[in-house]
């Protein structure tokens, strides 16, 4: 998993029109964590995922630069799906499981 650190490169990320997989990550919530092993056990699995994460409390700007971008509510834990430079899908707290970012990704290849 790579991690964002700055506004420009996940821009540039997204503009190349890739597909990416973005986690919002809390590092001092509960869910978050549960959220984190979930998207990490999935990523594992699928070497072939562009996955990505942030963690909120230390990158503020660049969650609120995606909040403000793409006119979705800030949640943590979150994970955002872009293809083709835009959301394709997205899911908060507990939605957030292996099985759904299974699912999110077959449906949106």
């Amino acid at each position: 998993m790579k991690k964002f650190d700055s506004n420009e490169a996940f821009d540039q990320a997204v503009k190349s029109g890739d597909q990416l997989l973005l986690l919002k990550h809390s590092s001092t919530c509960p869910v978050s964590g549960a959220a984190y092993g979930e998207y990490e056990s999935f990523v594992n699995e699928h070497k072939e995922v562009n996955a990505t994460y942030l963690v909120v409390q230390e990158d503020r700007p660049l969650s609120n630069h995606i909040a403000e971008t793409f006119h979705i509510k800030h949640e943590s834990p979150q994970v955002i799906l872009f293809n083709n430079g835009d959301i394709a899908w997205h899911a908060s707290h507990w939605n957030i499981t292996y099985d759904s970012l299974k699912q999110a990704l077959e449906e949106n290849k």
